[in-house]
């Protein structure tokens, strides 16, 4: 019997020191101890392992040269990747050839190939691989997929979203070769939400990118535009940027109703629902919490009960997908079709977790990504 299955307990390396580990992953795991353990970080920075090493009492400590020994030690049954989006795949792969459960941020990757590749790796290696969908477990939204899946909004037949920022210069965002752009950044949300509300697959996209003209997103997509076609004759449309005043929401609209969810996508404020059925408009709050915690719980519910994670990279995968094609069509100015693409596994009320707020920690040299 291993450690981690003695005690009960996972225990995690975070990969990664920017600023969502500083003042969200590493925090959350306060509110994971009842399964989870955070006993390992590996950053590039020396400053930043000594410091956070410190502020989280970290056993061990090191830099990416030590990824290996770290997960070869024994001491660790589990990544969480933080990294920039090209380097997914590779320390996804690391970590299975390790026997190392993966927990990783998304996007999953900036690719197809990348994603099959990490679902291989990590299936060949008999080891766990999530998707950091953190709005799998949160209420809200999984209030939302009830409601729109109830009929109390009638047919369901459109998702509008816009989900903006003003990314701060030079951030790794706006760098093409570190995976950057809005759509891999900020599109999974509005993506993942049409396809959990619709509890289906797009069938076709049709999309408009637009590369940014003060220097900030001229590598990359500042903003993109997208029409997703579902099956029934449904339709999504979103607007990502990061060179617009920040903003994020969604709405759903049936026959009956409309759901208006705003904030919807966020982790530091409370988001809220704002329903109208037959003229009649009542909202609904729902408190700030910690949405990292949750998935650290979940997660480690999964390795320690020999489960498949819901967000799986299956998961992963059938967003990236529908990126690819939107990138297609931004570039063709034609609409692209979508092969077929099957998903039985949807999150539900089933998984919500609830855990409480925190105070972030102030982060060392990681700046947060949106100008203030």
């Amino acid at each position: 019997m291993s450690r981690s299955e003695d005690k009960r307990k996972v225990r995690y390396a975070v990969v990664g020191a920017g600023n969502l580990a500083q003042v969200a992953i590493l925090p959350a795991f306060q509110n994971a101890r009842e399964n989870s353990e955070l006993v390992a970080l590996i950053s590039g920075d020396e400053d930043k392992r000594e410091a956070i090493g410190e502020r989280h009492g970290i056993e061990f400590v090191g830099d990416y040269e030590d990824y290996e020994t770290i997960l070869e030690s024994g001491e660790v049954d589990a990544v969480f990747i933080a990294l920039p989006n090209n380097q997914h795949r590779e320390y996804t792969e690391r970590a299975a050839k390790a026997g190392v459960h993966v927990l990783c941020e998304k996007p999953m990757a900036i690719g197809e190939e990348d994603c099959e590749a990490m679902i291989r790796a990590t299936r060949e290696a008999n080891v766990k691989l999530m998707i950091a969908y953190r709005l799998h477990f949160e209420e809200a939204n999984l209030r939302a997929i009830e409601i729109a899946t109830s009929g109390k909004l009638g047919d369901v037949r459109v998702f509008s979203s816009v989900f903006t920022q003003q990314v701060r210069p030079d951030d790794i965002r706006t760098h093409a070769e570190l995976g950057g752009g809005v759509l891999y950044d900020m599109g999974p949300y509005c993506v993942n939400a049409a396809r959990y509300l619709f509890q289906a697959e797009p069938e076709e996209v049709f999309a408009y990118a637009i590369k940014g003209q003060d220097g900030r997103s001229r590598e990359v997509d500042e903003t993109t535009f997208a029409v997703l076609r579902f099956p029934g004759d449904r339709l999504a449309q979103f607007v990502v940027s990061q060179g617009l005043a920040a903003t994020g929401s969604y709405r759903i609209l049936g026959t009956k109703g409309d759901l208006r969810v705003e904030p919807a996508y966020g982790y530091t404020e409370a988001l809220v629902h704002h329903l109208t059925v037959d003229g009649e408009t009542t909202e609904t709050t729902f408190e700030k919490r910690d949405q990292f915690g949750p998935e650290i719980v979940y997660f480690s519910r999964c390795i320690l009960e020999g489960k498949e994670p819901e967000p799986s990279g299956a998961e992963g995968l059938a967003d990236v997908r529908v990126f690819e094609a939107i990138l297609r069509s931004a570039q063709t100015g034609q609409p692209v079709k979508l092969t077929p693409y099957r998903r039985d596994q949807r999150p539900s009320m089933e998984q919500e977790i609830h855990k409480p707020a925190f105070k972030p920690p102030e982060p060392v040299k990681a700046p947060a990504p949106a100008q203030k």
